[in-house]
């Protein structure tokens, strides 16, 4: 008795056989707008879920997995939204042609947030980072920086994004609380 496999069945086989681990990481991030009046009253929240541009990748696995020691700064910024604004994977704060930084705030640098030791579920989070808004404007949403220049087209950009709920009005008075948490 003489037993053949065809090539269907020996395809079958190779390709049952062919299973395996594998873990994937993906960096994800969201942004929490909340816009107080000047009297402290909510007028309204959004929460934006982000891009993490190339760079910003690539700055994390560079510094992360290069076996030595490293310190960076991080710093919001506010995007505007005179028009919508578009993003892309390769946005760099020097290069980024879909969109524009709003500069409708006191501060006189980018503020920093402050961010807290990574939970167990790995996430990391800031605490409200206050912006202080002295023009009507209107914003699109934030991003993410290693530059504290506002304005400014230098350091490294992480991530970016805009309000789902479209570009949003500010006026002089108003002020922006920006609470940033990232993931993998």
């Amino acid at each position: 008795m003489d037993a053949k496999a065809n090539a269907a069945a020996l395809m079958g086989a190779a390709l049952i056989a062919g299973g395996g681990m594998v873990e994937q990481a993906e960096a994800h991030g969201h942004y929490v707008v909340e816009c107080l009046d000047a009297d402290g009253n909510v007028k309204w929240t959004e929460t934006i879920e982000n891009l993490v541009v190339t760079q910003g990748k690539n700055f994390a696995l560079d510094t992360l997995l290069s076996g030595s020691g490293y310190t960076a700064g991080w710093f919001l910024g506010l995007v505007d939204g005179a028009s919508t604004p578009t993003y892309a994977a390769a946005d760099t704060m020097a290069s980024h042609a879909g969109w524009t930084e709003s500069t409708a705030y006191s501060n006189a640098n980018r503020p920093t947030p402050n961010l807290s030791t990574a939970a167990a579920a790995g996430s990391k989070s800031s605490t409200a980072t206050a912006f202080t808004i002295n023009a009507t404007a209107t914003i699109a949403g934030a991003f993410l920086t290693t530059s504290n220049a506002k304005g400014g087209t230098t350091g490294t950009l992480y991530s970016v994004g805009s309000f789902s709920g479209g570009n949003r009005a500010v006026v002089n008075g108003d002020t922006l609380n920006v609470t940033y948490t990232a993931s993998l």
